[in-house]
This record gives structure tokens, C-alpha cells and sequence, in this order.
């Protein structure tokens, strides 16, 4: 099975778990949008819902599918959040940020009665921090003292630039620090968490540790597996 129908399989499957009625976190990135577009198929079809999107690009692309949209902070509930993952560790702890969207990712996740991530099998990892850099969103002015303090968390940050190499800039008009990992990964994943939001000029950062209740993951014969969170 190629990339694109995995992405077809498990966007349908994820789409599929949203009720009527519901007011639904739209991700961004591959993976959220192939479930905007199997959400958008359901649209057509009669479903009513209202979504909250992540980001510029899923807004654009909910519109384009007729999905209606309001802003977060019109509502005062999110019934379910659905989004990507770059990596997954067993206890459905997550690292995200590669599509340049944490911050707004955060902010609608931390809204949702039910937070879902989707992902390719690739994703999977036995530690956070073992397959990609980390994400950390910062303010522009004082960058470089700010990377210098995340520095000293044995990390190794590296400013991402857009094609023409000037700095990526978010929706929020941040730009973004991609931090490698110490080998091995992170043995503490929360005590970072909370050390980085302790820097100023830290925006956020892409650990989202203990906020999914659920992952689906694809394999190559696309095989779907559900993986809980413990305690769930």
C-alpha cells in the first residue's frame, strides 16, 4: 500500500469516529488533512459539525470542503481533537511540531474532551526524542540567548528556515528552534516540558505529555492498531 492510500485509510478511519453534533479539532500536516478531507466527505454527506482549526493551512483546506469553522475561543468546548504525531512513545505521549503549527495544536488539544493522534506505524518510538528533533516555538527578538538557555538542557537547537533561508515564521509570528535530542532520547520528557516553558522567550514547545487518549497507528499492508493510553 502506497503513502497516499495509508493516509486515505487512516484519515477515513479517524474521521469516522466523529459523532454529530460535534464541535472537532482539525490538525495540521499529511496526516490531519487526510482526515479533513474523509471529514469533508462526511460533510457532503449530511453530517452536521462545527471545527476548530490548528492553523491557516487546515482552515484553507476545511473551507475548500465546506467544513464550517469558528474561532477557539468561540467555543467553551472541543467534544474530540484529531492530529498527526511525528513521534509516539508507549504511553501515548507525543512529540509534534514538524508542520510548524505546535503552538495552535496545543491550544485547541488542551480544549478537547477527547484527544485523538493518527499516525504512521514509523512514528512509533520506545522513548521520545530517538527519531527527531524537538520542536521549540520562540520569540524572534532574543533568539539567541533563548537557544543558548535551551542549549544548556542538552539540547542541540538549530533555527528552521524556510526555502530561501530566511527563519520559518508559525501563524503566530514566531519562528522555531528544531533541538536534537541527547542519545538515547529524553529520560524525563515531563521535567523537559516544564524546564523549557521556564525560558523566557519560549513560546512552547512540541512535548504533549499526557494529553492523548488515543493513537491509531497505520502499518505498511495498512493495518490499523489502536493503542490507549494507560489508565484510560
Amino acid at each position: 500500500m502506497d503513502n497516499d492510500e495509508r493516509l486515505a485509510r487512516i484519515g477515513a478511519r479517524a474521521a469516522a469516529e466523529v459523532a454529530e453534533g460535534s464541535i472537532v479539532g482539525l490538525g495540521t500536516a499529511s496526516t490531519a488533512e487526510a482526515m479533513i478531507r474523509a471529514l469533508g466527505v462526511r460533510v457532503a454527506e449530511g453530517l452536521n459539525i462545527t471545527g476548530v482549526s490548528t492553523s491557516n493551512r487546515s482552515s484553507a483546506l476545511a473551507r475548500s470542503l465546506n467544513i464550517p469553522l469558528v474561532a477557539l475561543d468561540d467555543v467553551d468546548r472541543i467534544d474530540l481533537c484529531i492530529d498527526g504525531a511525528d513521534e509516539i512513545d508507549p504511553n501515548v505521549d507525543v512529540v509534534k511540531g514538524r508542520g510548524g503549527a505546535l503552538l495552535f495544536e496545543k491550544l485547541v488539544a488542551r480544549q478537547a474532551r477527547r484527544y485523538l493522534i493518527i499516525a504512521s506505524n514509523e512514528k512509533l518510538v520506545p522513548r521520545l526524542g530517538t527519531r527527531l528533533p524537538l520542536p521549540v516555538e520562540v520569540m524572534p527578538p532574543g533568539w539567541k540567548a533563548t537557544s543558548r538557555e535551551i542549549a544548556a538542557l542538552d539540547l542541540n537547537p538549530v533555527l528552521r528556515t524556510s526555502p530561501d533561508g530566511s527563519p520559518f515564521v508559525t501563524d503566530g509570528g514566531h519562528w522555531i528552534l528544531d533541538c536534537d535530542p541527547p542519545e538515547g532520547g529524553f529520560s524525563d520528557p515531563s521535567g523537559l516540558a516544564h524546564a523549557l516553558k521556564a525560558i523566557v522567550g519560549v513560546v512552547e514547545h512540541g512535548l504533549f505529555i499526557g494529553m492523548a487518549d488515543l493513537a491509531l497507528t497505520i502499518d505498511k499492508d495498512g493495518a490499523i492498531t489502536e493503542t490507549v493510553r494507560p489508565g484510560r
